[in-house]
């Protein structure tokens, strides 16, 4: 399908754009917290309402299923430019959760977020919202995701513009949630090792851990540090960068400066200096910009009862006013305009539902959209590693 004729937003003034942040800086400023109003939660209330007896699926739905009122509307919009602004972040406190079911609240998370962006798949099986609990799963093995565990995560962000939890049940002790900007970090690398940004700036390989689409390679290439002119961008996720060394022998072999860079930042994210933490308690909708800020998790304890252990509800969301990313990154991300819809990770079980859904959905916010297709194919990766490997070889030679 041709792109939208949605106009590329131009780079913002720095008064409106992210900007690198310390965690005391952060404790001293809640211009990034939001609490909700009585009538922006009527609002919503009324649009569950609603929703509820049109008994659609949640990829049928569009906005005028969930009809909310003018304030709530405006609430939502605010957070996510709150998310492309000075902290990279947004809290929304005050979702009334006490009150709505399991069922409900995940069909108002989703109601809202058609008004927010356009929700990307996240796992293999190519699910458009996760439940974040523990159900057993492992965090650091092949294949292994953190959302289903309650281990403490390493330093990563999610792969869409936005990712948005909505806790629903908080945990008996820990699961504390981190975050740092990339912005920050950047400049903190910059200070300490500055021969170590072209480092970060050029391609690691990382693992899918198995989320990909069946005619894409197991792993994908991306720098942590983004070149783009006028926007910075970060990826870092060391488990699976670590996981693609360990998973599949024919990647390339971390160079020594590339582990130094990456025990670098293992150094530097946790750090007092660079780290805020924040308890996330019932109600809280976190929204985070994946480009400008990384995030963790502590690891948690569950209450015993069933209906009483931790629970959140993550989204993954294309948002319209996203920042452009480097060219490079539409390997990863599919499309690199600012304001495309992009992100999310295909899966094996990617439906007609869908496909309907993120098209419709991207006309409704006036999203520039294209029809997904691999930007690198499993044989386009197998002649890449080839051609490489005999430019080694012919180097080593000479």
């Amino acid at each position: 399908m041709q792109a939208t004729s949605t106009p590329i937003p131009q780079a913002r003034p720095d008064a409106r754009r992210p900007l690198a942040w310390t965690a005391e800086q952060v404790r001293q400023d809640d211009s990034w917290i939001i609490r909700l109003t009585t009538e922006q939660i009527d609002g919503m209330h009324a649009a569950l309402a609603h929703a509820r007896q049109t008994g659609k699926t949640l990829l049928e739905m569009t906005q005028e299923d969930f009809p909310l009122n003018a304030a709530a509307i405006a609430v939502l919009k605010q957070a996510i430019d709150t998310t492309q602004g000075r902290w990279g972040m947004c809290l929304v406190k005050g979702f009334p959760v006490d009150v709505w079911s399991e069922d409900d609240s995940r069909l108002a998370f989703w109601g809202m977020a058609l008004y927010m962006g356009v929700g990307r798949t996240q796992n293999r099986a190519s699910q458009i919202m996760n439940d974040v609990r523990n159900e057993g799963g492992e965090y650091k093995v092949k294949g292994g995701r953190g959302y289903n565990t309650n281990a403490g995560l390493d330093f990563h962000q999610d792969s869409c513009d936005v990712v948005g939890l909505l806790c629903r049940r908080t945990a008996k002790s820990g699961g504390t949630s981190k975050v740092i900007s990339s912005i920050a970090l950047r400049d903190e690398v910059k200070r300490r090792r500055p021969d170590l940004i072209p480092v970060l700036e050029s391609p690691f390989f990382h693992s899918y851990q198995g989320t990909q689409d069946p005619s894409q390679p197991a792993y994908y290439r991306l720098p942590i540090f983004g070149n783009h002119p006028d926007y910075f961008s970060a990826r870092a996720n060391r488990k699976n960068t670590d996981a693609a060394q360990r998973d599949f022998p024919e990647v390339p072999r971390l160079t020594p400066q590339q582990i130094e860079a990456l025990d670098l930042l293992e150094e530097l994210m946790p750090s007092d200096k660079l780290c805020y933490t924040m308890e996330l308690e019932q109600g809280d909708v976190q929204l985070l910009n994946n480009y400008v800020t990384l995030h963790s998790r502590t690891p948690f304890e569950d209450f015993d009862e069933p209906d009483r252990k931790r629970h959140l509800f993550r989204l993954w969301l294309a948002i319209p006013g996203s920042q452009p990313l480097p060219d490079a990154w539409a390997e990863y991300y599919g499309d690199a305009r600012a304001g495309a819809v992009r992100g999310g990770v295909r899966g094996t079980a990617i439906t007609p539902e869908f496909l309907a859904y993120e098209k419709r959905q991207a006309a409704t916010l006036g999203m520039q959209f294209e029809t997904w297709k691999p930007r690198m194919l499993k044989q386009d990766m197998d002649t890449l590693l080839g051609a490489d490997l005999v430019r080694a070889d012919n180097h080593a030679e000479a």
